[in-house]
């Protein structure tokens, strides 16, 4: 079995009541089945942009982010590949320019110059437009689509039941090609961590890994399988010896370094998509660094907000640390 990773990105938009919601076509990666729009984020593409651009693409309207709402991590197995494929799954709230929504949501198939939108009216059937990834882009009410086979994540982050899909559902052969061997896509969770004095938990990045010498926040790289909030935790504890809790989801982080030169001895192309959470240490101790020798972290420590502005940072510390403020 081989393990396989990607990051997809959905949007979610309302109007009047009713959600935008697309069908994967007889080339999509679940034909038949229903779901927010969205999908894989490209190499070195930022998540946000990638969500405005699926979106474009299969719903033909003008969309743009309001805020990062949820991530959740899911696991497939692809037997017809011999694949464990993780995703890692961002939920973005979504809006249109004023005036810019119809009743309708033109379909993916279509032109620029197309004369009317996709649309279910009311008493109206779901019209088919031809096959592709994605055949069918409608504006329904939550009634309507609860009737509708969706897929699990759409479910949930609807807040409807969630029914597992068959396996044969997933269709895998063509869509997901071999990563090519000089690019690493890296999926990271990291915290802006505080005490209930207000002082901030930085980690310093070791020789040796990109960055070092700078102060970071604490987190990093989630395992296949792991949630990205229990990669966060676990990561606190290895990292700073401290045991927190999630207190919020603040936002999203790209990076993008295409001759980054780590520990693999080479330059490689290198795109990280990291989600930021604040997070509480009720009952600090000393910051130490527990996990084991070799590691990317050097040392650990507490600081109030203006000791912690003083020392070189890391490009999403000080992202974060701008935050604290507000």
């Amino acid at each position: 079995m081989q393990f396989a990773r990607r990051v997809g990105v959905y949007g979610l938009l309302r109007n009047s009541g009713r959600v935008l919601v697309v069908r994967d076509g007889a080339e999509g990666e679940f034909p038949g089945v229903w779901r927010l729009p969205g999908g894989a984020v490209r190499h070195a593409e930022n998540p946000e942009r990638a969500v405005v651009r699926q979106v474009a693409e299969q719903a033909g309207l003008t969309v743009a982010v309001t805020r990062l709402l949820t991530v959740v991590a899911d696991v497939a197995t692809l037997p017809e590949d011999k694949t464990a494929l993780h995703t890692d799954r961002l939920l973005f709230e979504l809006s249109t320019p004023h005036g810019a929504l119809s009743d309708g949501a033109r379909p993916a198939s279509a032109g620029p110059g197309s004369a009317r939108p996709e649309s279910v009216g009311p008493g109206g059937g779901l019209r088919g437009v031809g096959a592709g990834l994605v055949d069918q882009a409608c504006w329904l009410s939550l009634a309507e689509v609860t009737q509708l086979p969706l897929t699990p994540f759409t479910a949930e982050a609807l807040g409807l039941p969630v029914t597992p899909l068959p396996p044969a559902a997933h269709r895998s052969r063509g869509l997901f090609p071999p990563q090519h061997p000089d690019r690493r896509l890296r999926f990271g969770a990291y915290g802006l961590v505080t005490d209930p004095a207000g002082r901030i938990l930085l980690t310093q990045i070791a020789e040796g890994y990109p960055g070092a010498g700078l102060w970071h926040l604490p987190g990093g790289g989630t395992d296949h399988g792991e949630q990205p909030a229990t990669g966060l935790l676990r990561e606190l504890i290895e990292e700073g010896g401290q045991v927190g809790r999630v207190v919020e989801l603040l936002g999203v982080n790209n990076l993008h370094n295409p001759a980054a030169l780590g520990p693999e001895g080479r330059p490689l192309d290198w795109h990280g998509v990291r989600v930021i959470y604040r997070v509480l240490v009720d009952v600090p101790t000393d910051a130490v660094v527990t996990e084991s020798a070799g590691g990317s972290t050097a040392r650990a420590g507490w600081f109030t907000r203006d000791e912690a502005t003083d020392l070189p940072l890391s490009d999403i510390a000080v992202v974060a640390i701008g935050q604290s403020g507000r």
